[in-house]
């Protein structure tokens, strides 16, 4: 039930912001409103941009959870946790995180858990850590060696953990890289996962994926049947963004953990993976750009959550990550996804 008051309160709330629209209402699928066959948007909001909470400025959003006690929970790469009032946008209290030496975070990736603690991806080791509410470190996750920034890892700084996801059931926790490993295929990123044990979570699977050339994977998030919505971004100056959303499946991945390098080797299945949507193929609603993008309503969208579902399809919030710059936007999206049958084979 909280969700369903989530989903509705949010979509409302970005529906008001975005100008009215010619045609019949968001999410029938028409013209006015599809970014594809699979993908509507109903609404965005600018509500947040270069704005300020608390003494804390109120950008920089890389990530988001659905937080079933308060609402929708915002992190900033900055190291800022926000909470969100669904019906408003507005920001209604925020906690600051930081390393075990008090440092602050390149914080990416983020779960609010069953029992409300936080778990948080940073991408400057990589690391995953787990928090209290109120930012108290509770524990930190196992990474592999070879995930890690060279020189100790063959990962490249900021290419690491960008997408964090609890798989249904709770008991699976994915982080996905932005970028490749030295070594591997160009393209080929790696998904790493660990598996609850109490309260601790312990290192499990891993799984190969390619991205588009490019692109970096920006963001995991995990539907109810177990398959990922992974969110794929770049930039080109003078051009703009690109932002695409796929469906990918790990049911028959290859477990990669024991494999040092992925470069294409017989009988290594990669991640199945679908194009949902283009998102320049949106509708603009009015959306205005702050420097030259293909389609004005796009910016550097990072975070994304499902916050429930309707009809047979997925309510998608996306957020865009603003740099602290005057450029770009803080902008949040809502989308309506209908997901493809999965696959027999």
């Amino acid at each position: 039930m909280r969700l369903r008051i989530l989903l509705a309160t949010v979509t409302a709330t970005l529906a008001a912001a975005a100008p009215a629209a010619a045609g019949s209402a968001a999410g029938t699928g028409t013209a006015t409103h599809a970014c594809s066959s699979a993908v509507d948007l109903q609404g965005f909001s600018d509500a947040l941009d270069k704005t300020t909470y608390d003494n804390t400025f109120v950008g920089n959003l890389s990530a988001l959870s659905v937080d079933r006690d308060k609402g929708m929970a915002a992190l900033s790469d900055r190291s800022s946790l926000f909470t969100l009032d669904p019906r408003t946008l507005e920001p209604t209290s925020v906690v600051n995180l930081a390393d075990e030496k008090g440092a602050a975070l390149d914080s990416e990736g983020l779960v609010v858990d069953r029992d409300g603690t936080l778990l948080v991806s940073s991408e400057t080791e990589p690391s995953v850590r787990r928090y209290s509410r109120d930012g108290r470190i509770l524990d930190r996750l196992p990474v592999p060696d070879a995930l890690g920034v060279a020189p100790a890892g063959r990962a490249t700084t900021n290419q690491t953990f960008e997408g964090l996801t609890l798989l249904p059931g709770g008991r699976t926790l994915l982080a996905g890289m932005e970028g490749s490993l030295s070594g591997d295929a160009p393209g080929v990123v790696r998904f790493q996962t660990w598996t609850r044990q109490g309260k601790h979570f312990r290192l499990a699977a891993q799984y190969g994926y390619l991205k588009d050339p490019g692109l970096g994977v920006a963001e995991t998030t995990a539907t109810s049947d177990g398959r990922l919505l992974v969110l794929e971004r770049g930039f080109t100056a003078g051009y703009g963004n690109t932002i695409r959303l796929y469906l990918a499946d790990l049911r028959h991945a290859t477990d990669t953990r024991g494999i040092d390098t992925l470069t294409g080797q017989d009988g290594v299945r990669l991640a199945r993976k679908t194009l949902l949507a283009d998102l320049v193929n949106c509708p603009a609603l009015g959306a205005r750009a702050k420097q030259p993008q293909p389609n004005p309503l796009l910016d550097n969208i990072e975070g994304m959550t499902v916050t429930g579902a309707s009809h047979g399809r997925l309510n998608l919030l996306l957020a865009s990550d603003d740099n602290q710059s005057a450029a770009q936007i803080s902008r949040l999206y809502s989308l309506r996804v209908r997901l493809p049958h999965p696959a027999t084979r």
